[in-house]
């Protein structure tokens, strides 16, 4: 009622479920699709993803209740143009759906809000330096480079019980148990 009683908007079709998502998108050549999550039958995610493999040009704006992070990354991993919650106010649906339809990104500010804090996320875990002091991360470079326990202590004219002192706090830091661990997380980071 609400996008059919709007000037310049109209509903082509709605259906229970994108069971036949691939055939409905063919033939209503919708420009702009609200898509909800939780369908019986092919849900929201999956039917987003069979939507993609035969159209990117449409404009999908997911309309839901949830708001957890797996759905919203899964949403926009898979091509979703918008995340709006259903509990958004009918006026400015309408302009959410018109953004879209424009090329816009709509998103519910608290959707906004966890998007910007993924992000922020995914950019800290690359390179983090697990907060390593310069001595922590020399020590650690030395264990990559196969230096054992001794020859770190020669190196860098330390005690050997200092560097044994420095392995357990980069061991702490870095939440590893063994050598191996703390090399492979210093590679897999790329900490050093």
């Amino acid at each position: 009622m609400l996008i059919n009683g709007s000037d310049g908007f109209e509903v082509l079709s709605a259906f229970k479920n994108c069971n036949n998502v691939e055939d409905e998108v063919r033939a209503f050549k919708p420009d702009v699709i609200l898509m909800d999550i939780d369908m019986p039958g092919t849900n929201g995610i999956e039917g987003l993803k069979r939507i993609r493999e035969i159209d990117t040009d449409v404009k999908i704006l997911m309309l839901t209740v949830f708001d957890d992070n797996k759905n919203v990354f899964d949403a926009i991993s898979n091509g979703a143009n918008g995340y709006v919650l259903k509990k958004t106010p009918p006026a400015r649906l309408l302009e959410y759906i018109q953004e879209a339809q424009t090329g816009g990104a709509p998103m519910t500010s608290s959707i906004a809000t966890q998007v910007l804090r993924m992000f922020s996320s995914l950019n800290n875990e690359k390179g983090e330096d697990y907060d390593l002091s310069e001595r922590e991360k020399q020590v650690l470079l030395l264990l990559v480079n196969g230096y054992s326990y001794k020859m770190i202590a020669s190196e860098m004219f330390i005690a050997i019980d200092t560097v044994r002192s420095h392995i357990k706090k980069i061991y702490e830091k870095l939440h590893v148990n063994s050598k191996s661990e703390a090399v492979a997380k210093a590679f897999r980071n790329k900490i050093v």
